[in-house]
């Protein structure tokens, strides 16, 4: 994540946020309807540093390690790859500094490049910089010049000129990308991502300017830092005035959500800040043609959430999991993955309200029991404890099977495991539909029914088939008492 540059963006002076207001304003009134974008083609995530891409040190993706040769990183890398690639990701943008290219890990992370490629993947590579400036511009060049000479003539391989420029005026950030693109002119500039003024958050000035032509641009914007609303057609508006009529060659390089607190991103569009951002950032670039990469792709295992409200814990699609380079992603939160496939124009869910669409209601029917998943008394409160019980149709046991793995009754309360739990024996209950892993569940094709967080199955507790019998997680056994049948 960027949070370095974004908390140290509101220190700029209020001359510059006159300068880029009145300049947004130029743009759209010169712009009235937005151009449509020639860039949904990229669908991507960023793979980042665990420590974030804020480091002095080498860059090293989650997963990586120094002590990789070639192969191995190849090989863990093509693992990754492939996880992301099962997302519908076809892109990776990934950080760099001169740490990385000027010693013997270049070597080695190279391989992470060349895995992307060879799976036909695009990699947007950038570098992240200390203070928001270039401090050291012979360290800089000598950085891009290793990249170019490697990749200049690799045809998926973009190169983003610098990750969030915060400490730059206007007119020293398009100097600084105009002076970049002279020192490469072999380069074609629809290879070349500029980024935009503030923390790559507005366009205004670097689309206005004619030397950084045929360039694409890179923005950036986040539901934090400030920047709140609770409707999408605000955010929307917020999201276009940045674009400044440019989004014709603009690309998404960052944007995301907590994706680990279990939050419903399919409910509805409009009543909570980070909803609403998320549906008018994908309904938006969706709609435009523009491509976006979420921040972020994947976390390990063990990466505890660090302080900001979007860290690259919390705010990864995916777990990393695995040893060696037997390496494989879990998802983290399905409806974030659906609001992700929707903007990127490949999924089908739309969202707003629907709880992850389609499914058709019915009963769950214990087949050890001929008795049906019920909710003891037609209870709604949360935490209300399960059961099986003779048939009746009633609505307590009439439960949907939504796309995104939720176990839905009563239109808004979920089948839920407490406390995000993973032992076996623990009682399920109903919850408010969140979106959460322990509301995840795989219907088996041998009428288990599995937790996607606890990889355990709905069970009626001790092979129970009498009125009351308990309803919990066990481990997966095929027994009768584990077996239902969707009616």
């Amino acid at each position: 994540m960027t949070l370095r540059g974004h908390w140290l963006r509101h220190g700029t002076t209020a001359v510059l946020s006159l300068v880029l207001l009145l300049g947004a304003l130029v743009a759209q009134a010169s712009n009235s309807s937005p151009a449509q974008a020639a860039t949904n083609q990229f669908h991507g995530v960023n793979w980042a540093d665990p420590n974030d891409n804020f480091i002095t040190g080498p860059n090293i993706p989650v997963g990586l390690s120094t002590a990789d040769s070639y192969a191995t990183t190849y090989a863990k890398s093509t693992a990754i790859l492939n996880g992301f690639k099962s997302l519908g990701a076809n892109t990776v943008r990934l950080g760099m500094n001169a740490a990385t290219t000027s010693g013997s890990w270049w070597g080695s992370y190279t391989a992470a490049l060349d895995a992307a490629t060879a799976l036909g993947m695009n990699v947007f590579i950038a570098p992240w910089l200390q203070g928001g400036t270039v401090g050291d511009t012979t360290s800089f060049y000598q950085m891009w010049d290793t990249v170019i000479a490697k990749y200049g003539g690799s045809g998926n391989v973009y190169f983003d000129i610098m990750n969030e420029p915060y400490a730059m005026s206007a007119t020293q950030l398009t100097n600084f990308e105009a002076g970049w693109l002279a020192r490469y002119p072999n380069v074609p500039r629809g290879r070349v991502i500029v980024p935009g003024l503030y923390s790559d958050q507005n366009l205004c000035a670097v689309g206005a300017d004619s030397r950084l032509s045929g360039t694409l641009l890179s923005i950036h914007i986040y539901s934090m830092f400030g920047d709140s609303h609770t409707t999408e057609a605000a955010w929307v508006s917020d999201f276009q005035s940045n674009l400044c009529g440019y989004a014709s060659r603009a690309v998404v390089t960052e944007f995301g959500v907590p994706m680990t607190t279990g939050v419903n991103y399919d409910g509805p569009k409009d009543g909570t800040n980070n909803n609403s951002y998320l549906y008018a950032i994908t309904d938006t670039v969706r709609s435009m043609g523009i491509g976006s990469v979420l921040w972020v792709g994947v976390k390990e295992a063990t990466q505890s959430t660090g302080p900001g409200p979007c860290d690259n814990a919390s705010c990864a699609i995916t777990t990393l999991g695995g040893s060696g380079t037997n390496l494989s992603l879990t998802l983290n939160n399905q409806s974030g993955l659906d609001r992700l496939q929707w903007g990127w124009g490949i999924g089908s869910n739309p969202g707003g309200g629907s709880g992850g669409g389609g499914g058709s209601a019915g009963v769950l029917r214990g087949a050890g029991s001929n008795r049906c998943l019920d909710v003891p008394g037609q209870a709604t409160a949360n935490g209300t404890l399960l059961q099986v019980w003779d048939c009746n149709g009633g609505g307590n046991q009439q439960w949907t099977y939504l796309s995104n793995g939720e176990l839905q009754v009563y239109g808004s309360k979920c089948l839920d495991v407490p406390g995000h739990a993973t032992a076996v024996g623990i009682r399920v209950e109903i919850w408010d539909c969140n979106g959460g892993a322990n509301q995840q569940w795989t219907l088996n094709s041998d009428g288990t029914v599995m937790g996607r967080e606890s990889g355990l199955c709905l069970d009626a507790a001790s092979a129970g088939t009498a009125n009351g019998t308990a309803v919990e997680i066990w481990t997966c056994n095929g027994g009768g008492n584990q077996k239902w049948s969707r009616q």
